[in-house]
């Protein structure tokens, strides 16, 4: 047997293997027999594959001994050719180069590992590493990018760094080897460093031999004779001189497909860029469950990697919230989820969780198998980041300050504090997005830019090496700060640009930059300006909570610093509003608001001034000073008119609309809140989210309840439908808020217990939702009220008191008096009607201004009843007439209804059914609509029995 030892390699090509020192050929793992002759030249062109071997050396080589002609040396190629099966031009394995010689064009397999004929493993001549067993959620990508690469020849696969690319190319070359019939190879650039040594990388993947100082020749000799596709791996540090190689091996070989990954793209002719983006993650929502998470890629992945390590493992209904969270924080990058699932056998997942904010995160470590690059987070950024010229990674540096997305605006701003001018920072900022180290991020107005938050974190680590970190945090709060300021200008006009609303964006990155201002390493100063440029950026935004946090430390700050009347006028406007909807009417809301306008009147800026007479306004009804509010509505009244804006006249008229309805004057009311029907002045200065609600819903709501009074049943209920819709476009928490809690009066008038409840359950979900804790316990209290109306008085009593220690803790005056007169009805209804009158009584000396409020009918009336029922019949009728005349005055006919079928209840126990039915009878017939609201249906069948 022929020695096939290590000193007789195999050289593998195609089908074949031949045995140079055992001269021996093998087809398909047998021996092929081929002459002396013909074998020779097939093992001197195969120890030159690539070359071209002129003719008279290779007779010389081949017939040494003998003077042979030309002839002889064309009849050993074709029996060679024949021999090898090389029948048509395209498949050759030895070219003929006319004029020249012969070279043998076959790629050729040199390998240690495929050395013998004894049994020993061969390797796949397509040379790929093993895909993974399993890749979850780039099915979709895989059938894309096959696609594209059939249609296009040439795609690369772009993405940062551990987002999958090579996992994803692999999975491609391996579902593509049957099309390429087996010639499917794989070539990884990863460790390459010198870009010279390209092309003899790319020919050793292919198995040739390079015999020559320029190999691509050869390569492309190669690469003409067959159908081919090359897998690119790693490119991006060598895309300057590969990238024209690639074009042109494209270019001049017809068969050939490149599939790429980089973390940019080449910028060749022909190239396809196939975009790969992180794993889907489950969106931050509540209420989703376990199979809601797992739906997701992301958190399979996740929790599979977790099992592989841990064995049995199932997420629990606990934990599966912090894996969604996990997951969107790490941004769905598959290497980034596949080390922090390493760490769960560690720290279990909620530790994990916790863990992410700590910069050593970037150091987790992964499979060792993998390569160094990918073994940890760090090190696959810092192989990006290294590769970046100066200007770049100093702009990069200086991007991780942004939390969320940013203009590009900001960013120069921040990239000037660094000395970068403005077009070398839009160069660098383009080529950072090319090379997938910053994201878009989707924008309505514009477009927007993001870190990854690993990229944040790496890059904030090298901000903070170089000592850049104070100056570019600084440009940071101070480009805000003036952001800021300018939309606050530009909303000032009458032709408002629409508030601050459409930058609700930059939310994140006012945080960051308010909390750089007021740390140890801030300024303060800064963080002062900051925070009166951003109070009604907070409050249009409805974040009360933060609203108060940040103006309560710029006032506190301003004691030992220097603060202009403009910056306290606009603090103590923002306090004022942040602490009344959030902490209750207390007397700092009032000091608060207070103060801010004398601010005003000193600057003599009327529309500030109109602007806290409404917040004033809004406090005062709330206290349930309502003749007060009276008055601010009259001071407003003289400041509109000094503004000559009908607008602002507009919002006037409402302001004293709201306050007729709460002292009584409904038909009033009704005349001032009309116009909120069909006028909606969105273009004027007074930006209505300012304040974190909206006149004009309050508007609707008056006129809503003062339908209902006035006696128009059916056109109340479609006011009130009308307002919360209206509430529900304009988004703002406290508006919707403030529709529902009124709007759910009108339907417990009517008696639609259904609606109602549905109103009251909302609001109660509402106003946990967004902490708006006085809200949250009026809910309470109309859920209680509403349980009386359905029987369950124990219920009902005991929400109604919880309701109250509430709210008059928060002094939310305004509804104390509606639940107190609800709570005596149940009371009385449970047979309690000493303490039933005692809670009437307390109810009834709570209204100031004698006795003037929308509800003190309903009061008189109650405790007539109450009366009533206790066995005090000439009391009762007393109260009762005393609420059918105050009913009267106030134009109230809902209310005078009520009293007429109290006090007609009570005559008609008495025998006097006749004075009963001509109270009560003339009191129906003035209504034309409604006829089926519980009230109208009640006085009629009281009227049926009077008859």
């Amino acid at each position: 047997m022929p020695d096939t030892s290590d000193q007789d390699s195999a050289i593998s090509f195609g089908p074949f293997r031949l045995f140079a020192k055992s001269r021996l050929l093998e087809r398909d793992g047998a021996p092929l027999h081929l002459g002396g002759r013909a074998l020779d030249i097939l093992i001197f062109l195969a120890e030159r594959a690539g070359e071209v071997v002129d003719k008279r050396e290779l007779i010389k080589r081949v017939w040494s001994d003998v003077n042979v002609d030309e002839g002889s040396l064309r009849f050993h190629i074709t029996t060679l050719r024949k021999a090898l099966g090389d029948a048509g031009e395209a498949s050759r394995y030895v070219v003929n180069v006319p004029g020249r010689g012969y070279c043998f064009a076959a790629p050729l397999l040199r390998a240690a590992a495929a050395q013998s004929r004894t049994g020993a493993p061969v390797a796949s001549p397509h040379a790929l590493p093993s895909p993974l067993a399993r890749m979850i959620g780039r099915d979709d990508a895989v059938e894309k990018i096959a696609a594209e690469l059939a249609q296009h020849r040439f795609v690369t696969v772009v993405g940062p760094g551990g987002i999958g690319k090579t996992s994803v190319a692999l999975a491609v070359a391996h579902r593509e080897l049957g099309a390429f019939g087996g010639q499917v190879w794989f070539v990884d650039f990863g460790a390459l460093t010198d870009a010279r040594l390209i092309p003899g990388t790319i020919a050793a993947a292919l198995g040739l031999t390079v015999n020559s100082e320029d190999p691509i020749p050869g390569l492309l000799t190669f690469l003409r004779s067959r159908r081919t596709l090359l897998v690119f791996d790693s490119c991006e540090h060598i895309l300057d001189d590969l990238a024209p190689l690639a074009e042109r091996i494209v270019q001049e070989a017809s068969a050939l497909h490149v599939l790429a990954t980089s973390r940019e793209s080449f910028r060749t002719e022909g190239e396809r860029v196939h975009r790969l983006f992180p794993l889907d993650c489950p969106p931050e929502r509540d209420g989703l469950g376990i199979a809601d998470i797992l739906a997701y890629p992301a958190s399979q992945l996740f929790v599979e990697r977790i099992a592989e390590s841990l064995g049995d493992f199932e997420l629990s209904e606990e934990d599966a919230p912090l894996v969604a969270e996990i997951c969107r924080r790490l941004d769905g990058i598959a290497l980034a989820i596949e080390l922090a699932a390493g760490r769960v056998n560690a720290y279990g997942i909620a530790g994990t969780a916790s863990l992410l904010d700590n910069r050593f995160s970037l150091l987790w470590r992964g499979r060792r198998t993998a390569i160094p690059r990918h073994q940890t987070l760090s090190a696959a950024l810092a192989w990006s980041y290294d590769l970046l010229p100066a200007a770049e990674s100093a702009t990069l540096r200086g991007l991780s300050v942004f939390v969320g997305p940013f203009t590009l605006e900001a960013a120069l701003a921040v990239a000037s504090s660094q000395g970068i001018g403005e077009s070398e920072a839009v160069e660098a900022i383009s080529n950072l997005l090319s090379k997938s180290l910053i994201a878009t991020s989707p924008a309505e107005r514009r477009l927007r830019y993001r870190l990854l938050d690993t990229t944040r974190a790496f890059a904030g680590g090298k901000l903070a090496e170089h000592g850049e970190a104070p100056r570019v945090a600084r440009a940071h709060a101070e480009y805000f700060r003036d952001l800021l300021r300018d939309i606050a200008l530009k909303s000032s006009g009458l032709q408002s640009a629409g508030g601050f609303l459409p930058y609700a964006d930059h939310l994140p990155n006012v945080r960051a930059a308010l909390s750089w201002s007021f740390s140890d390493g801030g300024d303060r100063t800064l963080g002062v300006d900051l925070a009166a440029s951003a109070a009604q950026f907070f409050l249009e935004l409805t974040l009360l909570t933060e609203c108060l946090r940040w103006t309560q430390q710029a006032l506190a700050a301003s004691d030992t610093g220097t603060l202009d009347s403009r910056q306290e006028m606009t603090l103590q406007a923002a306090l004022g509003v942040s602490v009344m909807f959030t902490q209750g009417n207390t007397e700092a809301v009032r000091a608060a608001f207070t103060r801010s306008l004398q601010l005003a009147r000193e600057l003599e800026d009327l529309h500030w001034q109109l602007w806290l007479l409404r917040g004033l306004h809004i406090y005062l009804t709330r206290v349930g000073d309502f003749h007060g509010a009276l008055g601010t509505g009259a001071d407003g009244e003289s400041v509109a008119r000094k503004l000559n804006d009908p607008a602002a006249a507009l919002n006037v008229e409402w302001m004293l609309g709201v306050a007729h309805h709460l002292i009584g004057n409904q038909d009033k009311a009704v005349r001032f809140c009309e116009s909120a029907m069909v006028h909606n002045p969105g273009s004027q200065r007074l930006n209505i989210g300012h304040l974190g609600y909206d006149d004009r819903i309050v508007a609707l709501v008056a006129l809503a309840r003062g339908l209902w009074l006035t006696g128009r049943p059916d056109r109340a209920i479609e006011a009130a439908r009308y307002t919360v819709r209206e509430a529900e476009q304009l988004e703002q928490p406290l508006t919707l808020g403030i529709s529902l809690i009124w709007t759910i009066y009108v339907f417990l008038w009517v008696g639609d217990w259904a609606n109602a409840e549905i109103l009251i359950e909302r609001l109660i979900d509402h106003s946990a939702r967004h902490f708006l804790g006085p809200y949250h316990a009026v809910g309470i209290g109309q859920k209680g009220e509403l349980m009386l109306r359905r029987g369950d008085l124990a219920g009902g009593i005991e929400h109604l008191r919880r309701s109250q220690a509430t709210l008059y803790a928060t002094r939310h005056r305004i509804m104390t008096t509606v639940f107190a007169t609800a709570l005596a009805e149940g009371l009385v209804a449970q047979n309690q009607p000493a303490d039933a009158l005692r809670m009437i009584d307390e109810a009834i000396a709570e209204v100031p201004d004698h006795g003037e409020s929308f509800d003190m009918p309903e009061m008189l009336r109650v405790k007539g009843d109450i009366l009533a029922r206790s066995g005090h019949a000439s009391e009762a009728e007393s109260w009762l007439r005393k609420s059918l005349d105050l009913s009267r005055r106030q134009s109230a006919l809902g209310w005078e209804l009520r009293g007429a079928i109290s006090l007609g209840r009570a005559w008609q126990q008495a025998g006097r059914r006749d004075d009963a039915r001509t109270l009560l009878a003339p009191l129906v017939a003035r209504y034309q609509e409604g006829l089926k609201t519980r009230d109208l249906v009640t006085a009629r069948e009281l009227l049926d029995t009077l008859n």
